[in-house]
Parts: structure tokens; sequence; C-alpha cells
């Protein structure tokens, strides 16, 4: 990984309406209560389950995300802990000098506190989101102004503030320093200066040094150990490390635990800060299997390292994550989706945690699709067993070529025996536009199908809605991939 990411910084807006609107029956059990337990919240919540393990497990949350309803109602439920993604970071906070802003950061703070969700600062002293004027300062005016800044933000939000990361990512990928106008100025003494300003303005807040690609051994996190046992001969206040663990399905260091626990022999918390686990788009079966296998082994390795405080993700959902405008091709990085329902990793998650996983999908069962808009049902055209048939609505007549199945693994089939198709995204595509036929099921991630508390039903892989092309009402309007908006024509009743 790249340290070329703006941390939250240009955010797609998406709303998830979580109208109620979907009244399923399966197998005489309500399918709108199923989705509603699986989608927001589990039985048991994240941040339940780690707190009973004597940890947290957080998100991180921009202001603009406190007005995202799909966001805010997972957070709400699920995290007991909030970063600021960008709302305490040199730029927004001391944009010129000495004229402070506090604004944004104290919309996410007050959010922390009435959700009953403490607070990680993020960050003091980092090379990026740095106001022009920091870097353009004669040398031996620097170490002011960082002492400065530390003071009065760490002073403004002192008792608000569980942990600050007071340097953020000072090392490049072989382990020398980066060269930022800290460094320049101070020399690595600059991490003692720093942090014994934020401990001077609150003394009771633990303090971290947090940097990416630092998760196994390597020359990175070599430097960084080194640096932390110095820092702590000299008497310095470092509290805790913060692994950021940006990573890709399958490629966690298997020493992942190893390397923390050495950190925690030092004396010092560790913490998973930002977690997320990216895949090349479209989305797999098997990617998303790995994806959670990666969350479930993350979580254990907190867990069996006793001073690993707890674990963050970065960002709520996939359809709000920085991924996708970051690393092109790439996406789906989360533990939600597009439409705010688990994924795999969610499960994993909850199970390593202690906990007992969500149905998700919800247990076998079916009838006909019914289109809400049109007042039809999902139909195969003359009850064709062909692959490839591109589905349409017709009167609701009660046959099989209308009876459509939700298996346990998503699946959406109809028929039965050799005759068995499923609800397919032709040729695994993922734009809006593309055609829902039968093909013959495969597991593949295109024929995998989330049914919504909101009515909808969505392709996993793409997060897009099953629709009825042009909202046409008429027998043989056919079915299709779009961007959810919300419409009666992606409205669908299963009974």
């Amino acid at each position: 990984m790249t340290p070329l990411y703006p941390r939250l910084r240009q955010r797609r807006s998406r709303f998830g309406a979580l109208a109620a609107g979907l009244a399923v029956t399966v197998a005489g059990t309500s399918l709108l209560a199923l989705v509603a337990a699986s989608s927001a919240q589990a039985a048991t919540p994240l941040r339940t389950l780690a707190e009973a393990q004597g940890r947290y497990f957080g998100t991180a949350l921009t202001v603009a995300d406190l007005s995202n309803t799909g966001e805010t109602t997972i957070a709400n439920a699920q995290f007991d802990m909030v970063t600021p993604g960008n709302e305490m970071k040199w730029d927004t906070t001391e944009p010129s000098s000495g004229r402070f802003n506090f604004g944004p950061g104290d919309q996410i703070a007050s959010y922390a506190a009435s959700h009953n969700m403490r607070v990680r600062g993020h960050n003091l002293v980092w090379h990026a989101q740095l106001p022009s004027w920091v870097s353009n300062l004669p040398a031996n005016q620097v170490q002011g102004a960082m002492d400065a800044h530390i003071t009065t933000e760490v002073n403004h939000y002192k008792g608000k503030i569980y942990a600050w990361d007071v340097v953020n990512e000072p090392f490049n990928g072989d382990g020398s320093f980066v060269n930022d106008a800290f460094y320049k100025a101070m020399g690595s003494n600059y991490f003692a200066e720093a942090l014994r300003t934020a401990h001077a303005a609150d003394p009771d807040a633990k303090l971290y040094i947090n940097d990416y690609n630092i998760e196994g051994q390597n020359a990175k996190s070599n430097a960084l150990y080194n640096l932390a046992k110095s820092l702590l001969s000299q008497g310095v206040p470092l509290g805790g490390i913060g692994f950021e663990s940006h990573f890709i399905v399958g490629q966690v260091p298997s020493d992942f635990r190893a390397n923390m626990q050495r950190f925690a022999d030092l004396g010092l918390d560790v913490a998973v800060t930002e977690l997320d686990d990216r895949m090349q788009l479209p989305a797999s079966s098997s990617g998303l299997q790995q994806q959670a296998t990666d969350y479930g082994n993350i979580t254990k390795d907190c867990l069996a390292v006793s001073r690993c405080v707890g674990v963050s993700q970065w960002g709520v959902d996939d359809a709000n994550s920085w991924i996708d405008g970051t690393f092109p091709g790439y996406g789906a990085a989360t533990m939600y989706d597009r439409n705010f329902q688990p994924k795999p990793a969610y499960n994993s998650t909850v199970t390593a945690l202690g906990g007992s996983s969500t149905t998700t999908p919800p247990p076998s069962g079916g009838g006909a699709l019914h289109a809400v808009g049109a007042g039809k049902c999902l139909d195969v055209p003359n009850s064709s067993t062909t692959a490839g048939t591109q589905l349409q609505i017709w009167d609701c007549n009660g046959q099989a070529n209308q009876s459509w199945t939700r298996t346990s693994s998503g699946q959406l089939t109809v028929f039965s025996g050799s005759s068995q198709l499923c609800m397919d995204a032709y040729n695994n595509q993922t734009s809006p536009g593309t055609k829902v036929e039968v093909w013959s099921c495969n597991g593949g991630a295109n024929q995998q199908w989330s049914v919504n508390s909101n009515g909808t039903v969505t392709s996993t892989q793409s997060g897009l809605c099953l629709d009825v092309t042009g909202a046409s009402t008429a027998n043989g309007a056919l079915a299709e991939l779009w961007t959810c908006n919300g419409g009666s024509n992606q409205q669908w009743t299963l009974s």
C-alpha cells in the first residue's frame, strides 16, 4: 500500500433510506423481521461483544456521515468508539497560523457523547493535510508552531478524548523518517517533543504513534519498534501504537499477532485503528469469503494480545469507503455492503468476538416475487429453462416459472431438480442496465442477492437494485439492474 490516500476526504454521499415496506413471508416467518435483525443490528452488537472481552469496536465518521441515516443507524448500534475522518486534522483545526476552527471536530465529539461512544483524536502531527503555512515556516519556528497547535487542540478537547494519534505516519517503507517540516526542523527529537507537549495538555489521554504497513515484521515496523524503545527509555509518555491495517484480501501478515505482541511487551497498548480489507471489483464469492476469514483472524489476533485495546474499521460501509476513489478497480472493503447490509466479514467478526452470527441471508423459503409498482410477478418467459433467458414481469399466475426460492447462500432459484436455475446478473456486469437473467447455479457473486428491509432486492456483487425497465407496468417489461433510487419499480415482496 502507499500513503497516497485522502483519509475519508472525498466521500460520496449516499443515503440508504430504511423505510418499511417489505412484508415477506418465508415458510410462515416474517422475512422483514429476519432482514431487519440481520442488517444494522445483530442479536448482540459488536460493541457489546467487544466490551465483554475488555475491548472496543469502533469506526471512523466525518461530519457529512452524521446526516447519512444508513451509516448512523449502523454506527449507533454497532460501534462504541469514533475516529473523526478529517475534523481534527491540522488543515481543519488551524488552517492559518493562530486561527483555530474546532466546529467540525466538536460535532463529532458531541455525536459520540450522545451515543455513549468514546473518541480517538486523529491526528496532531502529520505531513499530509498540513497547511502550507506550516511547511513554509523557517526551521527555527516549526517547534513553536507545533507546540502551540498541540497544546491548543488538546486543551480544547481535554477530558473528551480517549486517545490521540499524536504523530501519524512518520516512516517511509524502508524505515527511514519522512522528511517533512517537523523532521527537517527538529530531527527525530520532534517525537518526544510532541508527545510531552500533548501529555502536558491532557495527562489522562493515551498517546499513540499511528502508521500503516507496520502490521508484519519488516523494515518499517522494526524502525518504529526501535523508536518506541528509545522514547520509553527516555521517559517519554508514549502510550500506544496504532496499526492502521489497510489490507488487501488474503494478504494479512501471518505474523501480525506476534508483531503486536512485541510492542505490547514494551508496556504499550496496541490497537487496530483503520481496518479495511479491499478486493478487486467486481467482488467475487471467494473474495468475500476470504475477507470474512481476514476479519475474523484480525479480531482473534487482537483478542490474543492482552494489551490490544480494540479494533476500529475505517468507515462504516462499502458505499462510503475511501477505497473506491483511491485505488481504482478495488473496493468492497468493509463489513457492510453498499446497501448497509452485513457481509460475511460481519458474521465472522461476531463469531470471533464470541457471539452467534446473524442469519445472513435469511433461511430458505420463497414464493412469488411481486413487483409492487406494477402489481405483477417476476416471471421466466414461457417457462423457459434455457440459461440466459432475461426475466420479465407478468400477471401473477402461481406457476413454477414465478416461484422463487431464497436459499441460505443468498441465491434466488426457480424450478427444481435438473431444471433449477438461478437469478443472475448477466456476464458478471456491474453497471446500470445490466440485464437480469436465469443461469445455471454456480455460486458466483453475480448470483448472490439481498432481500432488504426497505423493499429492494440488491445484487451483492454490485449493490444495484432489481428494477423493472422504464418503470413499466406492462406484461413483458424486462428486469434489469439499476442504481437504487427508491422508485416503486424497485420495490418487491416475496411471498
